[in-house]
């Protein structure tokens, strides 16, 4: 089967933690299920599947994997890896690929061994962290912004929104560029390439002036960066005219783009601005400056919880707040929407597309290669789970290239271009789908008769065994109920029918 919706929905382990060093392992002498558990999180569970020993060792197990759990008994282990055996496992028809050649691609023609990149934060601000998350498996890292101010960050500088999951939906930081001086990341540069020749190091800059920024682009070159990006949209610059500052004025796009350009001769990248109604004409910019390639999008200028009783919005620092940069799951369709304006621009074909924005599993990055991104660049998902994630960010990715005979992931780059429209207008309006009730999956709930009801048009109501009925004369084919359906038994059916007939 072709990797689509997931048979074990995250809702069904809600209650496990993701340990570091997780107790259920210790607990276990059979299997590893954390890591089980974490590809079932990462909409991973075809590859958890086909991971497991022929044999079931949880058949005559008494679960001692649950006792050991930190929330010993809320966390249905035992039940979740015998899904993965009798549901999940009897439904892969795709051998798990035998290497990870599929993922390897490039950025402006220097080779990554997978599409995966750490963008330009504080989980790529040191030695130390590149160098685990290179031994980790990512392919390389844009390093945290460099520049020549001098940097002291706030505290807290954090807040986040989450979701019924516990999980971050929304996050929000007021965080600035590096703290350590240019000398101090040139050393670090150096270190990395020397130990990991075939990592990536895309170095991200920020100059204040023409000299600054070229003068930062020769030095990251010298120093072992594979390429350069300009950062012209961190939204958390307390000096004015930096940052996304810059990135909103497309004459300062060229210019700068221009002097970092002419002063090295690696590859450089324009990181726009999602702050903006929309991001070509920073990019055209960009491209007449001599970018070779574009990165999209960085964090959106954001207010995050206002407290009612102190009425100061987070994170407070001393009774005071700010607007600060938003990322995370939220962000993505956003993100998504800037990628594909930007791939189906046609006076930009030829410029590499890093996107990121929202990428937390490999479904989510799959969805910015499939709109033209050539690179995948991840922080907030890394500052929620770690570096580990990026095991089922390769093997999702590399199982799905393999079930759709793709050789390689360039040959996914683009795809879900053609089927895009700017608007609906153009869209087909003639015929009405009809949602389809799975019954065996309905509790009678009746949250598809309320939706339907108010937010609606009055078409599904409930019988005397609480099961919804369909009146097909009101139903429009919205599809609000497939949404809202707590338990999955409300989809799209293949019924059909003419408006007119309807009428």
């Amino acid at each position: 089967m072709i990797q689509n919706e997931p048979v074990i929905q995250r809702m069904d382990m809600i209650r496990c933690a993701l340990c570091s060093n997780a107790p259920c392992d210790t607990a276990c002498d059979k299997l590893k299920p954390a890591s089980l558990l974490r590809s079932i999180w990462f909409r991973n569970e075809q590859d958890a599947a086909l991971r497991l020993p022929e044999e079931n060792p949880c058949i005559t197990c008494n679960a001692p994997c649950e006792r050991a759990c930190v929330r010993a008994g809320e966390v249905a282990i035992h039940d979740l890896v015998n899904r993965l055996y009798y549901q999940v496992k009897l439904q892969c028809e795709t051998p798990l690929p035998e290497n990870e050649d599929r993922l390897k691609c490039d950025l402006c023609g220097i080779p990554l061994e997978n599409p995966f990149l750490l963008s330009s934060s504080v989980v790529a601000s040191t030695y130390d962290m590149c160098a685990r998350a290179f031994e980790a498996g990512w392919a390389g890292a844009c390093f945290k912004t460099i520049c020549t101010l001098d940097i002291h960050e706030a505290s807290p500088r954090f807040s986040a929104i989450c979701g019924s999951d516990g999980g971050m939906i929304g996050f929000k930081n007021i965080e600035q560029l590096s703290d350590h001086s240019v000398a101090e990341n040139m050393e670090i540069f150096r270190r990395l390439k020397q130990k990991y020749p075939a990592k990536f190091i895309l170095a991200s800059i920020m100059g204040q002036n023409e000299k600054e920024w070229g003068e930062l682009a020769r030095l990251c070159q010298e120093n072992g960066a594979d390429a350069i990006e300009l950062n012209f949209s961190c939204p958390n610059m307390a000096e004015g005219g930096l940052g996304s500052d810059i990135g909103q004025v497309p004459e300062l796009v060229e210019r700068f783009t221009f002097a970092a350009k002419r002063a090295c001769h690696i590859p450089v990248l324009a990181k726009l601005t999602p702050n903006v109604a929309n991001m070509s004409p920073a990019a055209e910019a960009a491209k007449r400056g001599g970018a070779d390639g574009l990165a999209a999008i960085n964090t959106i200028k954001s207010i995050v919880g206002v407290n009612p009783h102190t009425y100061v919005s987070a994170p407070a620092v001393h009774g005071q707040s700010a607007v600060g940069g938003y990322s995370g799951s939220a962000v993505k369709p956003i993100a998504l929407r800037f990628i594909a304006e930007l791939s189906q621009n046609e006076s930009l074909k030829g410029m590499h597309l890093s996107a990121m924005g929202g990428v937390e599993t490999w479904r989510d990055a799959l969805e910015f290669i499939l709109l033209g991104g050539g690179s995948i660049q991840v922080t907030t998902a890394v500052m929620q789970y770690g570096y580990r994630i990026i095991d089922d960010l390769k093997a999702g990715l590399n199982l799905y290239l393999a079930e759709k005979g793709f050789e390689s992931v360039r040959e996914a780059i683009g795809l879900g271009l053609d089927s895009l429209r700017s608007t609906t207008d153009a869209l087909e309006r003639d015929t009405v789908i009809f949602p389809t009730f799975i019954r065996e999956r309905c509790i009678g709930c009746g949250r598809c008769a309320i939706s339907c009801m108010d937010g609606g048009h009055q078409a599904i109501r409930l019988d005397e065994s609480r099961r919804p009925k369909l009146n097909g004369k009101n139903c429009v084919g919205c599809h609000l109920c497939v949404l809202v359906c707590p338990q999955r038994a409300i989809a799209p059916g293949e019924k059909r029918i003419a408006r007119k007939e309807k009428k």
